[in-house]
């Protein structure tokens, strides 16, 4: 298939634009792949790993930006490339005719200068300049939500010790959601005004806790996104720790909420510590920690998925009694119904996350029911994938290896309609669970664009003579730009199995293969009645 390789010199676009010129150049006839980079060595590597650095692009500068295009045909290429030029091109709206792109202030400490009054710098740049920019903003006492990644990990622990001499935070790098006093940063979905203030290290992680506190109406004071690596023992949880505090001094806050993949041992205690200080009911997700073993502070209620995270929030600030779910919450009527018109060969449940915390909280659950696990991003070294169908498997599809030449999954839908064709064609699936992750600068319709996959993979199945349960759930609020109903509507009208949660929907499919595998196990009647064998 052919591939070309253009440079637009010194022209800067943040990765959410360049994603979104990539998401729409791909629904150009024969397109394959549309990458658009700008020219770092970290971006070269990047495109050298996938196959795609071309001669054409060893010239490009770190200020270039670097588009590749691979299509079925040269003309499918060319058309592409004109649209992407296009779409580059293009004049930002104005809303007054007084309004140019030169009244942009070239820099933070310009837009200062003229009176602004904003508190926090959003930065989305390569990541070998984001740190710089975010100096810069701290600097002028401003916090930093940092959407780049690709940061050094010491530039990172530079900046975040820093913003704790200032009294700021640094959210981030590669932080993928928050909210502030309503305002959202990056991809946020939009929830109620509350009481509860969530602190998160996980950005799918956040949008689904908040979004359930929306769901059981309740609402949210701030959402605090810290970056992943900010529970890592050299980072320190040094935001995680520093949003705590304020929110312990916020007065609209009367519950914190923690949520995060399971911190380095010292960084759990530091947070937990915070949080005894901060003197207020507390819930804590870490989410794969032993919580027996850790000894919480007296407010603090530790729960174990996504689910009880958000139950326990809203039921300390209702004064309710705080009851964690359970397996016992599944419908065994589905499980009956679904289980049943497997065939026997049909072994594997199988996760097509956008999400890499939906991907962990599977792993989680399938494995306390003593299932076999895979995954790119494993709970443990044990559970790699190597590409073998021998385990059921929880796949992160917005990790760098899918990402490569494409928009997130959040953005783009094609590469899990791919895995989903996948799956359809493979006599080993037993059920299949989608996310679907609403709010700002997610795909517009992606339960819209998923339904036609849907039916066509459960007629792929159907026709090889199997039952394919495609499970799915929605993560987001009526009040998105993609309402909550519709999405769900829609992906019931393609035949999925819509669960409330991420939780339920790993369950659900966790008990589908727990049952598919005692029905497997069970000696048939007809064995059983078997009389034995005559004495030769």
């Amino acid at each position: 298939m052919p591939i070309a390789a253009t440079i637009r010199p010194n022209l800067y676009k943040d990765s959410v634009a360049l994603m979104r010129v990539s998401q729409r150049v791909l629904d150009e006839p024969g397109v394959k792949r549309a990458t658009l980079l700008m020219g770092t060595p970290a971006n070269k590597a990047m495109l050298a790993e996938a196959g795609l650095m071309l001669t054409e692009l060893e010239r490009a500068a770190p200020a270039d930006l670097m588009i590749v295009v691979e299509a079925e045909s040269a003309l499918s290429i060319d058309s592409a490339q004109r649209a992407i030029q296009n779409m580059l091109d293009a004049a930002p709206a104005t809303s007054t005719a007084a309004e140019t792109p030169a009244s942009t202030p070239p820099s933070l400490a310009l837009a200062l200068a003229r009176g602004e009054t904003a508190v926090v710098a959003q930065i989305s740049v390569p990541g070998a300049y984001a740190g710089a920019e975010a100096l810069k903003a701290l600097k002028q006492g401003m916090h930093a939500f940092i959407f780049s990644d690709n940061v050094p990990l010491a530039e990172e622990c530079a900046l975040k010790a820093l913003a704790e001499r200032k009294q700021l935070l640094v959210m981030g790098p590669d932080c993928g959601t928050a909210i502030l006093r309503g305002v959202p940063l990056g991809f946020a979905n939009v929830v109620r005004r509350g009481a509860i203030g969530l602190v998160g290290a996980s950005g799918t992680g956040l949008q689904e806790v908040m979004c359930r506190i929306d769901a059981l109406g309740q609402g949210i004071s701030h959402a605090i996104g810290t970056g992943s690596r900010d529970v890592y023992d050299a980072v320190g949880g040094a935001t995680m720790c520093a949003a705590i505090d304020l929110l312990a001094a916020d007065p609209a806050t009367r519950v914190i909420g923690v949520v995060s993949k399971p911190p380095a041992r010292v960084v759990a205690d530091k947070v937990l510590q915070h949080l005894s200080r901060a003197g207020k009911p507390s819930v804590v997700l870490f989410l794969g920690a032993d919580a027996a073993r850790t000894t919480w502070p007296a407010q603090t209620v530790a729960v174990e998925t996504l689910h009880d995270a958000a139950v326990a929030a809203v039921g300390l600030a209702s004064g309710h009694a705080v009851v964690h779910s359970s397996n016992d919450d599944v419908d065994d009527v589905v499980v009956t119904r679904e289980t049943r018109a497997l065939l026997p060969s049909q072994q594997f449940v199988h996760g097509l996350y956008s999400g890499g915390t939906f991907a962990i909280e599977a792993q989680l659950l399938w494995s306390a029911l003593g299932l076999t696990v895979r995954s790119n991003a494993p709970i443990d070294a044990s559970g790699h994938d190597q590409g073998k169908r021998d385990a059921h498997r929880a796949t992160d599809y917005g990790a760098d290896e899918y990402t490569l030449g494409r928009p997130h999954p959040m953005i783009d839908v094609s590469t899990r309609i791919e895995a989903l064709a996948a799956e359809a064609r493979d006599p080993s699936v037993a059920a299949v669970v989608l996310d679907v992750v609403l709010g700002y600068g997610s795909h517009p319709d992606p339960a819209g664009a998923l339904g036609p996959a849907i039916r066509n993979a459960r007629a792929d199945a159907a026709r090889a003579g199997r039952q394919l349960p495609v499970i799915a759930f929605v993560c987001g609020t009526e009040a998105d730009p993609q309402p909550l109903s519709a999405q769900q509507a829609a992906l019931r009208d393609a035949g999925a199995i819509v669960a409330s949660d991420s939780t339920a929907a790993a369950r659900l499919a966790g008990a589908i293969a727990d049952a598919a595998k005692a029905m497997r196990d069970r000696p048939s009647s007809t064995e059983v009645a078997r009389p034995a064998a005559p004495a030769r």
